[in-house]
């Protein structure tokens, strides 16, 4: 095993109560992860705080590790004793994701949706997340970041690992023609206004729908924004022409759901990225699909493939998130506030 002097122990953010939607977290001193044969030991620079975290911490997603987060990136500083240099060398840069292993054989993996794997291991649910100063990652499935991309601080870089992917991805996968119009709804928060700006980017006339961020939508590059409670389908229209081609949904709201639908235009495509809570159903008759001819799918995450494509859209400048750096510390104290943040709060170790 290739190393360079280590410590024996890190900083990290544990999480000390979980669920019950109430969770706290203390930063401790503890030992330095064990590297296994086949991973490699990052040390990281900075980790993203996502919306996703929050939702892990109070319980709403079942079993966690202690520690989470998912939109780290750092340096590969040890190698596993199985690991070949000719795999990843000590200095790399790489990132952790959501997505920390897959099986690599299953049918969503052959088709290249490794978010669908049916032995998905996941960071902060199966493996400790990024909220810390170093982790553990299987080399078989490191997320490398290109030369092309050294250009891009490692803090602007971190949120692209899940809440830009997933926009991404959502954005990639709408099937609306570049110049029709694509609505986000939840466009002010951490995935739905890198959506705005993806969706800019690649050419689309956007509507952004949130509650009380006209500036910020505006200023992701919004051409129209209405506030959710005023979102009908005559102010639709009014504002669309004809309704709009496709609805990315990154609010966790099921009354966002059952709004949306409704400003579609014929053919279009509804894109479903927010999750609402289970006890929260949406109503939709067959005939609006049928007389419409409505498409709706599902979009998570993304792939490694996607990560680098979202990134390209950085080192063109096309895209830019919003981040506030913050320390470790300030972890407990940034989750209180973050579904009304107007930026990425991403962590500086």
């Amino acid at each position: 095993m290739a190393t360079e002097a280590l410590p024996s122990t890190h900083r990290a953010a544990i999480l000390t109560q979980h669920g019950d939607h109430k969770f706290s977290f203390a930063t401790e001193t503890v030992p330095l992860p064990h590297l296994e044969p086949s991973q490699i030991l990052v040390r990281l620079t900075h980790s993203g705080v996502c919306g996703s975290d929050l939702h892990l911490a109070s319980g709403h997603m079942g079993p966690v590790r202690s520690v989470l987060g998912h939109e780290g990136v750092g340096r590969v500083v040890a190698l596993g004793s199985a690991v070949s240099a000719d795999l990843i060398a000590v200095g790399a840069r790489v990132g952790i994701a959501w997505v920390r292993d897959i099986c690599g054989d299953c049918a969503a993996c052959l088709r290249g949706e490794e978010g669908r794997c049916g032995q998905l291991l996941t960071s902060g649910r199966v493996w400790e997340g990024s909220f810390a100063e170093y982790a553990v990652v299987p080399a078989r499935y490191v997320i490398r970041l290109p030369d092309e991309v050294e250009g891009l601080e490692d803090e602007v870089v971190a949120p692209i690992l899940c809440a830009g992917v997933t926009a991404y991805k959502a954005v990639k996968v709408c099937g609306a023609t570049p110049g029709a119009w694509v609505a986000v709804s939840g466009a002010g928060g951490g995935v739905g206004a890198l959506a705005v700006q993806f969706a800019v980017a690649m050419g689309y006339r956007v509507l952004a729908v949130d509650v009380g961020k006209e500036p910020y939508c505006r200023n992701m590059g919004a051409e129209a924004y209405l506030e959710a409670g005023e979102a009908s389908v005559e102010a639709v229209g009014k504002a669309t022409g004809e309704g709009v081609h496709a609805v990315v949904v990154a609010a966790g709201l099921n009354k966002a759901y059952q709004a949306a639908i409704n400003w579609l235009a014929p053919f279009g495509t509804l894109v479903c990225v927010g999750v609402p809570p289970e006890d929260q159903l949406v109503n939709f008759h067959p005939a609006w699909f049928i007389g419409k001819g409505i498409r709706i799918i599902g979009s998570a995450v993304g792939t490694r493939q996607d990560i680098l494509e979202a990134l390209e859209f950085l080192r063109r400048k096309v895209v830019k998130p919003v981040v506030e750096i913050v320390e470790l510390d300030q972890l407990n104290a940034i989750t209180d506030g973050l579904d009304k943040a107007t930026k990425k709060y991403v962590i500086k170790f």
